[in-house]
C-alpha cells in the first residue's frame, strides 16, 4: 500500500478484516506500506498491520512478494505509480478520481487496458457504492422497480472546512488534488447515481465557488483536521463548492451539489430517485436504510417505506452481523476488498473499472468547463 493516512487506514483495515468474515479464493497478506517520511511510516506499519515500511514506492515493483499495489495518495501521484505497477503485473487498486486531469486519467486507462490484456487487474476505489442500501437501490433500479427514472437529486455535504482559519491542505491546492469539493466529494454522488441507474451523464451545467481563497500554513495534518503554522498563509486554489445540472443518457435529469461549506453537515451523502412507478431515498448519515416508495400502491396506504438494509439476503450483509446489527463506514472499504480479490481470483475485471474512471474524471472536467464558460458541455 502507498499512503498511509486517513485512506491509508481504512484500506488497511479492509484487508486485515476481509478474510476473517468473508470466504476469499485467496488470502490477502499485507507485506509493506509505503510513506514518504521513514519514521511516520514505520509507525504506521506497526500501528495498521503491516509487515515493512519502505519509503520509495518503486522498490516493491521488483518483489515477488507483492502482486497488489493499492494507491492511497493525493492524486497527483496516481498515474505515475498506476502505470508504473501495472506495466510490472501487479494489479492496481487506485483511490478516487481516477486521476487531476482528464490527460492523465487516460494514460492510466490505456496502461490497464494493456495489463488486462496479460491478465493484471485493476480498479478505482469508489466505496460508497459498497454500502448495502446503495448495492440494494441499484438492484430494485435494475428490477424495474422505479419503471423509467425520470429524476435523480443528489448531494454531498460535509462542513470541515467552514472555518476561515482551518488550515491549507493538500486538498484545498489544485496541483495536488486537481479539484477542490468536484473532485473530492462531488465524484462520489456521481459515480453513486450513475451506478444505481446504470446510466451516464451526457451533459452538465455547472457552476464552482470558492468561499475562503486564504487560508493559514498547515503545520501538521490528521485525516481532514490539522493544526495551523505560527505564521504564514497560502492561497486556496480549488473549488469549496460546486453544483451543476446533468442529463443522462437514458433521459433523466440529474441535480448535484458538494460542498465542505454545510454548517453542521458531517458527511451527509444524499442521494433521491424518482421513476415513473416509484422513488428511492438515501441519506449515507442514516447508511443502514434505504426509503422505496411503490408507485403502485393503493393511495390509501401509499408512502415511503423505510428498509432497514441488514437482513442476510441484502447485499453483503450475510457475512457480518444478525438482522438489525447496523454498518458502518468501514465496512464498504471491506466490501471493496473482497470484490477485488473475488475478481482477481476469478480472473475478470473488478469495477469500477479504470475505464470508468476516466469517464468519471471527463464528467468532473465537463463541469469545470461549463462554470469557466457559463453554458452546456458534453461529456
Amino acid at each position: 500500500m502507498v499512503g498511509h493516512a486517513f485512506m491509508g487506514a481504512a484500506h488497511s483495515q479492509a484487508w486485515r478484516v476481509a478474510p476473517r468474515f468473508f470466504d476469499l479464493p485467496l488470502r490477502p497478506v499485507m507485506a509493506v506500506v509505503c510513506g514518504r517520511d521513514r519514521v511516520r511510516t514505520e509507525a504506521a506499519a506497526g500501528r495498521l498491520g503491516w509487515a515493512e515500511a519502505v519509503t520509495d514506492w518503486r522498490t516493491v515493483l521488483d518483489r515477488d512478494d507483492v502482486q497488489v499495489v493499492d494507491i492511497c495518495t493525493p492524486g497527483d501521484t496516481h498515474a505515475e505509480i498506476a502505470v508504473a505497477a501495472l506495466d510490472a503485473g501487479k494489479h492496481v487498486l487506485c483511490e478516487k478520481p481516477l486521476a487531476n486531469t482528464v490527460a492523465e486519467a487516460e494514460v492510466m486507462a490505456e496502461a490497464a487496458a494493456r495489463a488486462a490484456a496479460s491478465g493484471v487487474r485493476s480498479a478505482v476505489g469508489f466505496t460508497y457504492r459498497r454500502v448495502p442500501a446503495l448495492s440494494l437501490a441499484r438492484d430494485l433500479v435494475a428490477q424495474g422497480r422505479l419503471g423509467r427514472v425520470h429524476h435523480v437529486r443528489a448531494q454531498y455535504l460535509q462542513d470541515w472546512i467552514v472555518d476561515p482559519s482551518a488550515p491549507l491542505s493538500w486538498r484545498l491546492q489544485k496541483e495536488r488534488a486537481g479539484s477542490g469539493a468536484l473532485g473530492d466529494i462531488g465524484a462520489h454522488i456521481v459515480d453513486a447515481a450513475q451506478f444505481i441507474l446504470g446510466d451516464t451523464i451526457r451533459e452538465v451545467s455547472g457552476t464552482l465557488e470558492t468561499f475562503v481563497s486564504e487560508r493559514p500554513l498547515a503545520a501538521e495534518h490528521a485525516g481532514l483536521s490539522g493544526t495551523a503554522a505560527s505564521a504564514g498563509t497560502g492561497p486556496v486554489t480549488v473549488d469549496d463548492a460546486a453544483l451543476f445540472l446533468a442529463r443522462f443518457a437514458g433521459g433523466a435529469l440529474g441535480s448535484f451539489e458538494a460542498t465542505r461549506f454545510a454548517n453542521g453537515r458531517k458527511n451527509a451523502i444524499r442521494i433521491e430517485i424518482n421513476g415513473s412507478a416509484g422513488s428511492l431515498a438515501f441519506d449515507f448519515e442514516d447508511m443502514n436504510v434505504l426509503h422505496y416508495y411503490d408507485g403502485t400502491d393503493d393511495a390509501a396506504v401509499a408512502g415511503f417505506r423505510r428498509i432497514v438494509v441488514t437482513e442476510p439476503q441484502h447485499p453483503y450483509v450475510d457475512a457480518w452481523w444478525p438482522a438489525g446489527h447496523g454498518l458502518g463506514y468501514e465496512h464498504a472499504f471491506t466490501h471493496q476488498a473482497v470484490d477485488f480479490v473475488r475478481a482477481v481470483a476469478a480472473g475478470t475485471d473488478p469495477t469500477p473499472s479504470f475505464a470508468d474512471g476516466l469517464q468519471l474524471q471527463r464528467v468532473l472536467a465537463a463541469v469545470e468547463a461549463s462554470a469557466a464558460s457559463r453554458t452546456w458541455r458534453d461529456v
